[in-house]
């Protein structure tokens, strides 16, 4: 038996659109179904916001979004910041999505990608413990923290 753990991300009103830049960065199928597909009156605001994203793709990376009904100003719920002070993360994210490779060339790829209009909390640079690491925070507001894990 196996367990797959797939992060669902919850956005005020800009779920299609993270969701569509997760499809561009790491590939795969995206499934959008919105409020009004699933019975809401499209004349009600918001019916054409998302109730159920799905981005799969064949490489593992499996990601969820959801926009909370009547949440406009955008990003994802519950905010907050994340940033390094002396050689330390302060964070009052609740949570951060991690993502490994085997190799620094595919994480880069990613890496590159998911930093268009992100934050840098750390540049993406050997560490103790990886060939490579690093953390952003997309444009949504998400962190990414990603690494290299040799297989």
């Amino acid at each position: 038996m196996s367990v797959q753990t797939t992060p669902h991300l919850n956005f005020r009103g800009d779920a299609r659109q993270a969701l569509e830049f997760y499809q561009s960065v790491f590939g795969g199928h995206l499934v959008i179904n919105t409020y009004a597909d699933f019975g809401m009156p499209a004349e009600i605001p918001g019916a054409d916001k998302v109730v159920f994203g799905l981005v799969a793709a064949e490489n593992g990376f499996r990601i969820m979004g959801y926009d909370i009904p009547g949440q406009t100003e955008g990003g994802i719920a519950g905010g907050g910041s994340t940033h390094r002070e002396n050689n330390t993360t302060i964070t009052d994210q609740a949570l951060f999505v991690s993502i490994s490779s085997p190799t620094l060339d595919e994480l880069r790829g990613y890496w590159d990608a998911l930093a268009v209009d992100a934050t840098i909390v750390e540049p993406l640079a050997a560490s103790a413990w990886s060939a490579g690491f690093g953390m952003l925070t997309d444009r949504f507001g998400v962190t990414w923290s990603v690494s290299v894990v040799a297989e």
